[in-house]
């Protein structure tokens, strides 16, 4: 009986272990991930190609200056640089992240100016012609105004007469005396005698400094003198 018995649980299957359940599931889990990577990887990939071949066609029209694409996602918008970046085009992106986000290129040669990024963060259309308008009307009032400013005269004038407050000081005819007194020379340099303070001759003032000489150098030898007595 025991024999028996023994036969038919060896021939039983064992259970499953709970580790071996886990496992399952583990790479069950996998799978799926794996699965919806590749899936993501062949949409980037296929959006790729796409904004490839727009960008192509952008570089082959004469006529297309810029190209502005519909918001997406962050990662998709990476896509766009790296491709513009890659076929020489200048990209910028505009407007709220997670809200209205989008990527707009532009041909080198007419890469955008500030006042056209400015325009477009800004949330506004850009009009060339308008804006044209209004830089050659800022010109003409800027030109307006330094002309305007040229033919202004700054004139200051005392805020009192000060010829009238001394009059009775000074008088009336100080000033003109006193140009005659200061009128300079016809010979420059030259200095009539009568307006020197040092009525002297040359020979005279050279007799005076000599004997000045003189009594300095007598008067230090008998300092000496003294000081050597002492």
């Amino acid at each position: 009986m025991s024999d028996l018995l023994g036969s038919i649980l060896s021939s039983m299957e064992k259970p499953p272990s709970v580790n071996s359940e886990r496992n399952k599931l583990l790479q069950k889990q996998k799978k799926i991930l794996e699965k919806q990577q590749a899936a993501q990887k062949a949409k980037l990939n296929s959006f790729r190609e796409k904004i490839e071949k727009t960008i192509n066609e952008i570089i082959q029209d004469p006529l297309k200056q810029n190209y502005k694409f519909s918001p997406m996602d962050k990662v998709y918008r990476n896509i766009i640089h790296d491709v513009a970046d890659i076929a020489g085009l200048c990209a910028y992106a505009f407007g709220e992240d997670e809200v209205d986000r989008y990527v707009m290129v532009f041909k080198k040669e007419y890469a955008p100016s500030e006042d056209e990024l400015k325009a477009y963060r800004n949330g506004e259309e850009w009009d060339p012609v308008k804006a044209k308008e209004l830089a050659l009307q800022k010109e003409k009032i800027k030109l307006e105004e330094v002309e305007e400013s040229k033919k202004k005269k700054v004139e200051v004038e005392p805020t009192s007469n000060y010829a009238a407050k001394y009059e009775k000081l000074l008088g009336r005819d100080a000033g003109i005396a006193a140009a005659k007194i200061a009128t300079p020379n016809k010979q420059f340099g030259f200095v009539p005698s009568e307006q020197k303070k040092d009525q002297r001759s040359i020979e005279q003032t050279l007799a005076d400094i000599q004997a000045k000489k003189k009594l300095k150098k007598t008067h230090d030898v008998v300092e000496g003198a003294s000081v050597s007595s002492s």
